[in-house]
Protein backbone atom coordinates (compact mmCIF):
# COMPACT_ATOMS: atom_id res chain seq x y z
CA UNK A 1 0.00 0.00 0.00
CA UNK A 2 1.38 3.40 -0.93
CA UNK A 3 1.97 5.91 1.83
CA UNK A 4 -0.61 8.67 2.05
CA UNK A 5 0.52 12.14 1.06
CA UNK A 6 0.80 14.84 3.71
CA UNK A 7 -2.27 16.68 2.38
CA UNK A 8 -4.34 13.49 2.09
CA UNK A 9 -3.51 12.46 5.64
CA UNK A 10 -4.52 15.89 6.92
CA UNK A 11 -7.82 15.71 5.02
CA UNK A 12 -8.63 12.27 6.39
CA UNK A 13 -7.82 13.50 9.89
CA UNK A 14 -10.16 16.45 9.43
CA UNK A 15 -12.98 14.17 8.31
CA UNK A 16 -12.47 12.10 11.44
CA UNK A 17 -12.79 15.25 13.55
CA UNK A 18 -15.90 16.68 11.94
CA UNK A 19 -17.80 13.44 11.27
CA UNK A 20 -19.25 13.17 14.80
CA UNK A 21 -20.66 16.69 14.54
CA UNK A 22 -22.30 15.90 11.22
CA UNK A 23 -23.70 12.66 12.59
CA UNK A 24 -25.43 14.63 15.36
CA UNK A 25 -27.01 16.94 12.83
CA UNK A 26 -24.51 19.71 13.42
CA UNK A 27 -23.03 22.02 10.84
CA UNK A 28 -19.65 21.60 9.23
CA UNK A 29 -17.32 23.76 11.35
CA UNK A 30 -15.56 26.63 9.68
CA UNK A 31 -11.84 26.03 9.73
CA UNK A 32 -8.48 27.39 8.73
CA UNK A 33 -5.86 24.81 7.73
CA UNK A 34 -2.26 25.92 7.29
CA UNK A 35 1.06 24.15 6.94
CA UNK A 36 4.31 25.35 8.46
CA UNK A 37 7.95 24.65 7.76
CA UNK A 38 10.87 24.74 10.17
CA UNK A 39 14.53 24.22 9.40
CA UNK A 40 17.63 24.03 11.59
CA UNK A 41 21.20 23.72 10.39
CA UNK A 42 23.63 21.56 12.34
CA UNK A 43 27.29 20.69 11.92
CA UNK A 44 27.62 17.00 10.93
CA UNK A 45 29.57 14.79 13.29
CA UNK A 46 29.65 11.53 11.32
CA UNK A 47 30.56 10.61 7.73
CA UNK A 48 29.95 7.60 5.50
CA UNK A 49 32.41 6.51 2.83
CA UNK A 50 32.01 3.80 0.19
CA UNK A 51 35.37 2.42 -0.85
CA UNK A 52 36.74 -0.73 -2.40
CA UNK A 53 38.74 -2.42 -5.13
CA UNK A 54 38.14 -3.36 -8.76
CA UNK A 55 40.49 -6.19 -9.81
CA UNK A 56 40.95 -7.76 -13.24
CA UNK A 57 42.26 -11.14 -14.27
CA UNK A 58 42.36 -13.59 -17.15
CA UNK A 59 40.17 -15.94 -15.12
CA UNK A 60 37.58 -15.33 -12.42
CA UNK A 61 39.77 -17.12 -9.88
CA UNK A 62 42.75 -14.91 -10.75
CA UNK A 63 40.72 -11.72 -10.44
CA UNK A 64 39.19 -12.91 -7.16
CA UNK A 65 42.58 -13.77 -5.67
CA UNK A 66 43.94 -10.32 -6.56
CA UNK A 67 40.84 -8.64 -5.15
CA UNK A 68 41.02 -10.64 -1.92
CA UNK A 69 44.64 -9.61 -1.41
CA UNK A 70 43.83 -5.94 -2.02
CA UNK A 71 40.76 -5.96 0.22
CA UNK A 72 42.77 -7.57 3.01
CA UNK A 73 45.07 -4.54 2.83
CA UNK A 74 42.03 -2.24 2.88
CA UNK A 75 40.69 -3.84 6.06
CA UNK A 76 44.11 -3.60 7.68
CA UNK A 77 44.31 0.10 6.80
CA UNK A 78 40.86 0.71 8.29
CA UNK A 79 41.82 -1.08 11.50
CA UNK A 80 45.02 0.98 11.64
CA UNK A 81 42.88 4.13 11.26
CA UNK A 82 40.87 3.14 14.33
CA UNK A 83 37.68 2.07 12.51
CA UNK A 84 35.75 -0.59 14.45
CA UNK A 85 34.50 -3.78 12.77
CA UNK A 86 30.87 -2.80 13.44
CA UNK A 87 31.39 0.37 11.39
CA UNK A 88 32.46 -1.52 8.24
CA UNK A 89 29.83 -3.21 6.07
CA UNK A 90 30.14 -4.88 2.68
CA UNK A 91 27.87 -2.95 0.31
CA UNK A 92 28.70 -4.50 -3.06
CA UNK A 93 30.42 -7.60 -4.39
CA UNK A 94 30.34 -8.70 -8.02
CA UNK A 95 32.11 -10.94 -10.53
CA UNK A 96 31.61 -9.96 -14.17
CA UNK A 97 32.91 -11.17 -17.51
CA UNK A 98 34.86 -8.66 -19.61
CA UNK A 99 34.52 -8.71 -23.39
CA UNK A 100 36.33 -7.07 -26.30
CA UNK A 101 33.89 -5.44 -28.73
CA UNK A 102 36.49 -3.77 -30.95
CA UNK A 103 36.98 -4.12 -34.73
CA UNK A 104 33.33 -4.92 -35.31
CA UNK A 105 33.92 -8.55 -34.44
CA UNK A 106 31.76 -10.78 -32.29
CA UNK A 107 32.33 -10.16 -28.56
CA UNK A 108 35.41 -11.97 -27.31
CA UNK A 109 35.88 -12.94 -23.67
CA UNK A 110 39.13 -11.37 -22.49
CA UNK A 111 38.92 -11.66 -18.72
CA UNK A 112 36.98 -11.06 -15.54
CA UNK A 113 36.35 -8.13 -13.20
CA UNK A 114 35.82 -8.56 -9.48
CA UNK A 115 34.50 -5.64 -7.43
CA UNK A 116 34.29 -5.49 -3.65
CA UNK A 117 33.09 -2.35 -1.87
CA UNK A 118 32.51 -1.57 1.79
CA UNK A 119 30.65 1.30 3.43
CA UNK A 120 32.56 2.82 6.33
CA UNK A 121 31.17 4.90 9.17
CA UNK A 122 33.65 7.56 10.27
CA UNK A 123 32.86 8.93 13.72
CA UNK A 124 35.65 11.52 13.72
CA UNK A 125 35.26 13.76 10.69
CA UNK A 126 38.61 15.36 11.43
CA UNK A 127 40.25 12.02 10.59
CA UNK A 128 38.38 11.58 7.30
CA UNK A 129 40.98 13.14 4.98
CA UNK A 130 43.83 11.07 6.41
CA UNK A 131 41.71 7.91 6.22
CA UNK A 132 40.92 8.50 2.53
CA UNK A 133 44.64 8.84 1.91
CA UNK A 134 45.26 5.56 3.76
CA UNK A 135 42.62 3.79 1.67
CA UNK A 136 44.24 4.86 -1.60
CA UNK A 137 47.70 3.89 -0.39
CA UNK A 138 46.35 0.51 0.69
CA UNK A 139 45.11 -0.16 -2.85
CA UNK A 140 41.59 1.22 -3.04
CA UNK A 141 40.81 2.29 -6.62
CA UNK A 142 37.10 2.93 -6.05
CA UNK A 143 35.73 5.64 -3.76
CA UNK A 144 32.22 6.41 -4.94
CA UNK A 145 31.26 9.10 -2.49
CA UNK A 146 31.13 10.63 0.94
CA UNK A 147 28.01 11.67 2.83
CA UNK A 148 27.65 13.49 6.14
CA UNK A 149 25.07 13.14 8.90
CA UNK A 150 24.17 14.22 12.41
CA UNK A 151 24.35 11.23 14.75
CA UNK A 152 21.89 12.63 17.32
CA UNK A 153 19.37 14.81 15.46
CA UNK A 154 16.61 14.73 18.08
CA UNK A 155 17.32 18.14 19.66
CA UNK A 156 17.66 19.87 16.30
CA UNK A 157 14.53 18.16 14.97
CA UNK A 158 12.52 19.27 18.01
CA UNK A 159 13.64 22.85 17.37
CA UNK A 160 12.62 22.48 13.72
CA UNK A 161 9.18 21.25 14.84
CA UNK A 162 8.75 24.31 17.07
CA UNK A 163 9.72 26.58 14.19
CA UNK A 164 7.29 24.78 11.88
CA UNK A 165 4.46 25.21 14.39
CA UNK A 166 5.29 28.90 14.82
CA UNK A 167 5.32 29.31 11.04
CA UNK A 168 1.90 27.69 10.65
CA UNK A 169 0.46 29.77 13.51
CA UNK A 170 1.87 33.00 12.11
CA UNK A 171 0.29 32.37 8.73
CA UNK A 172 -3.02 31.30 10.25
CA UNK A 173 -3.24 34.52 12.29
CA UNK A 174 -2.41 36.54 9.18
CA UNK A 175 -5.18 34.88 7.18
CA UNK A 176 -7.66 35.21 10.03
CA UNK A 177 -6.91 38.93 10.40
CA UNK A 178 -7.23 39.47 6.66
CA UNK A 179 -10.64 37.76 6.64
CA UNK A 180 -11.87 39.48 9.79
CA UNK A 181 -12.29 36.30 11.80
CA UNK A 182 -10.76 34.94 14.98
CA UNK A 183 -8.96 31.66 15.45
CA UNK A 184 -10.54 29.17 17.80
CA UNK A 185 -9.25 25.93 19.25
CA UNK A 186 -6.75 23.75 17.44
CA UNK A 187 -8.66 20.80 15.97
CA UNK A 188 -5.75 18.76 14.67
CA UNK A 189 -1.99 18.73 14.27
CA UNK A 190 -0.18 16.37 11.88
CA UNK A 191 3.50 16.15 11.04
CA UNK A 192 5.01 15.69 7.62
CA UNK A 193 8.35 14.10 6.79
CA UNK A 194 11.68 15.46 7.89
CA UNK A 195 14.21 16.33 5.24
CA UNK A 196 17.96 16.09 4.85
CA UNK A 197 20.19 16.58 1.82
CA UNK A 198 21.15 13.51 -0.22
CA UNK A 199 24.68 12.08 -0.07
CA UNK A 200 27.20 14.33 -1.82
CA UNK A 201 29.61 12.78 -4.37
CA UNK A 202 33.12 13.44 -3.14
CA UNK A 203 35.95 11.61 -4.93
CA UNK A 204 36.12 10.04 -8.38
CA UNK A 205 39.03 8.80 -10.43
CA UNK A 206 40.86 7.69 -7.31
CA UNK A 207 43.17 5.42 -9.32
CA UNK A 208 44.90 8.57 -10.60
CA UNK A 209 45.83 9.80 -7.11
CA UNK A 210 49.47 9.46 -6.04
CA UNK A 211 50.36 7.46 -2.95
CA UNK A 212 52.53 10.30 -1.67
CA UNK A 213 49.82 12.95 -2.07
CA UNK A 214 48.86 15.13 0.89
CA UNK A 215 45.84 14.06 2.97
CA UNK A 216 42.61 14.73 1.13
CA UNK A 217 41.03 18.07 2.19
CA UNK A 218 37.51 17.59 3.53
CA UNK A 219 34.76 20.13 4.25
CA UNK A 220 31.74 18.86 6.22
CA UNK A 221 29.73 22.08 5.99
CA UNK A 222 26.31 22.06 7.65
CA UNK A 223 23.41 19.62 7.56
CA UNK A 224 19.84 20.83 7.14
CA UNK A 225 17.24 19.22 9.40
CA UNK A 226 13.68 20.19 8.57
CA UNK A 227 10.14 19.47 9.75
CA UNK A 228 6.72 20.21 8.28
CA UNK A 229 3.48 20.44 10.22
CA UNK A 230 -0.15 20.93 9.26
CA UNK A 231 -2.48 22.55 11.81
CA UNK A 232 -6.25 22.92 11.62
CA UNK A 233 -7.97 25.65 13.67
CA UNK A 234 -11.67 26.15 14.19
CA UNK A 235 -12.89 29.64 13.34
CA UNK A 236 -14.72 31.17 16.27
CA UNK A 237 -18.41 31.74 15.65
CA UNK A 238 -19.39 35.44 15.66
Amino acid sequence: MQRLSFATAALLGLLAVVSPALADGGKMPRIISLSGHGEVRSVPDVAYVTSGVLSQGATAAEALAANTTAMTSIFAALKDAGIEDKDIQTSNFSVQSRYDFSNGQAPKLVGYDVTNNVTIKVKKIGDLGAMLDKLVQAGSNQISGVSFDVSKPEEAMDQARKLATEDATRKAKLYAQAMGVELGNVMQVSEGGSAAPPPVPFVRGVAMMKADAAPVPVAAGEQSLAADVNVIWEIKQP
